[in-house]
């Protein structure tokens, strides 16, 4: 009998779910479904107000989607219930809940369903930038020595800030947690019953160390007293292999699944990473970038380099045998979105409509008859913050060189364009550590659906830009490590079911030099609102926040 597994890729706004067959990858069935509250940045389904860069959701949306793109997936794939042999879970990181000692998160609790505290801090949740600023400072202070793994400084996306913040603002939601959790640690602990860490989100959002554990108490205590056994009252749950057996499926959830019990259930991975392995990517000098609502670069080293404003080298962080590399940007799809959706003149969607096609659509229509650097302008992608290099979730976006002649399709390639100077800035500050850099992987929806956006990316990184033919890589990956996790050795299971290349984007020299020169442009903006020479961004968010 063939076999089959299922990946499931939980991500900022749905869950989607892939049943693949083991012997070639080939997905026999998928379904997708939304999050029923969505991402909650304005208000609690109460009506609680939320402040601003805040960013939750409700860990009751990721069951009910499991339930129903597993079985909507199962059912497309005409798959046996008993061909079903494992299954994996990807998702988006640090994304992260308080829960009891039985699982319960406390927003699920009445007592504490008012609380925005009580919630899932969703991965772009950016209200803990305070928090991170005195970690960075207490760290650089004291000389902490495993910084280096992380950057050199720390974002306030990731896990910690996100807990200190809880424990600064509520601190009884603090003592009231007995687990502070990634939710795709959470979803698999639903499923196997068993209270675990994957090595992959501990390590790339917590700072935890092969070999070495989380940050010392000393760190912790020097930030206030009250965090000093942080590791031991919060994130105790032992801390499992990224590519390993996290447990079986339990009665309970394969009645709810409609799989049989006991399949494997495979650890938790963060997406990005999920992605590498459903791309197919093995060996040092690979990257992939997962370009959609925000990015992920992430790429394989044979030994461990200290490379500055990326989010961390883990040790068997994505595959057993490597050091796994992330870096990324916080806003990509985001942006585009937010100029096409928010700001089109009426006319343009008249047009649009008239034309059958979207608003993104008609923006890249127009855009792609221009010439590199024709619009004179020049953008800094940091409408949601700065993730590589500067790991500084207070700065914000800047266009320069406007006047009353520029279109909106000439500022919709603008910030294309600053995205793929962003992409840029990580490749080159990868290679400055030592990391090798020859071969440009991409997925996720931008990939797919904007070949001028992907053009655009190759002329400015002057590379081949490698599109992976799925369209759901990370919930492949997921499933890949469903089959590891069911007994198969991860990379014969990679070599037999990773997604191929399905098109490639080659740099134009022409092209290649007008950005050189724009890039080195972009290059000066950043250092001067980045790096301390022009601190405006913040002042203007500080007035903001008093007004």
């Amino acid at each position: 009998m063939k076999t089959c597994v299922i990946g499931v890729d939980f991500g900022t706004l749905s869950a989607r779910a892939v049943v693949c067959d083991t012997e070639n990858g080939r997905v026999l069935g998928e379904a997708e479904r939304a999050y029923a509250h969505g991402v909650m940045d304005t208000a609690l389904p109460d009506g609680t107000r939320l402040p601003p860069d805040w960013a939750l959701q409700h860990p009751a949306d990721y069951l009910s989607a499991l339930e129903s793109a597993v079985r909507g997936a199962l059912e497309k794939s005409g798959a046996a219930q008993d061909a079903v042999v494992g299954i994996g879970v990807d998702f988006t990181a640090s994304t992260v809940l308080p829960v009891r000692r039985d699982g319960t998160p406390l927003c699920m609790l009445e007592r504490y369903a008012h609380e925005p505290h009580a919630y899932v801090k969703l991965w772009k949740h950016h209200g803990a930038q305070a928090e991170a600023e005195r970690m960075n400072e207490v760290a650089l202070a004291r000389g902490e020595a495993w910084l280096a793994d992380f950057g050199g400084r720390i974002s306030c996306e990731m896990a910690l800030p996100k807990l200190y913040q809880v424990l600064r603002e509520a601190p009884d939601i603090y003592a009231a947690m007995d687990d502070w959790m990634e939710a795709g640690d959470w979803v698999i602990w639903q499923l196997t019953g068993e209270r675990q860490r994957s090595r992959c989100a501990a390590g790339y959002k917590s700072f935890y160390r092969k070999g070495e554990g989380y940050p010392p108490k000393a760190y912790f205590a020097a930030l206030d007293a009250r965090l000093e056994h942080a590791a031991e009252e919060k994130l105790s749950a032992p801390v499992i292999p990224a590519v390993s057996r996290a447990g079986a499926l339990t009665q309970e959830m394969a009645v709810r699944l409609g799989l049989c019990p006991g399949i494997a259930v495979a650890a938790a991975m963060v997406d990005a990473h999920a992605g590498v392995i459903g791309a197919g990517l093995s060996r040092s000098g690979q990257m992939l970038g997962i370009i959609g609502t925000s990015a992920c670069y992430m790429t394989l080293g044979d030994t461990k380099r200290h490379v500055p404003g990326i989010f961390g080298v883990v040790e068997d962080g994505i595959l057993p045998g490597c050091f796994g590399y992330e870096a990324g940007q916080s806003c990509v799809g985001d942006l585009f979105g937010w100029l096409a959706e928010g700001f089109a003149p009426e006319r343009y969607k008249a047009e649009a409509e008239k034309k059958g096609i979207s608003v993104h659509q008609l923006m890249t229509e127009l855009a792609q008859r221009q010439r590199p650097g024709e619009h004179g302008l020049l953008a800094l992608d940091w409408w949601n913050g700065c993730r590589s290099p500067l790991m500084d979730g207070g700065l914000s976006g800047l266009l320069l060189g406007m006047t009353l002649r520029t279109k909106p399709e000439e500022i919709y390639r603008a910030l294309i364009e600053s995205t793929a100077y962003g992409a840029r800035m990580i490749v080159e500050g990868y290679r400055a550590g030592g990391v090798p850099m020859d071969a440009f992987y991409v997925t996720g929806g931008i990939a797919k659906k904007n070949a001028m956006a992907m053009q655009i990316y190759a002329d400015v990184l002057g590379m081949d830009v490698q599109v992976i033919k799925s369209s759901q890589c990370g919930a492949l990956g997921a499933a890949i490590l469903a089959s590891a996790a069911a007994g198969r050795e991860i990379r014969e299971a990679i070599a037999a079911m990773a997604s191929p290349v399905e098109r490639v984007y080659h740099p134009q020299a022409d092209a290649h030099a007008v950005y050189d020169q724009l890039y080195a442009e972009y290059e000066k903006l950043l250092a001067l609102f980045g790096r301390g020479g022009n601190d405006v961004m913040k002042r203007l968010r500080a007035i903001s926040a008093r007004a």
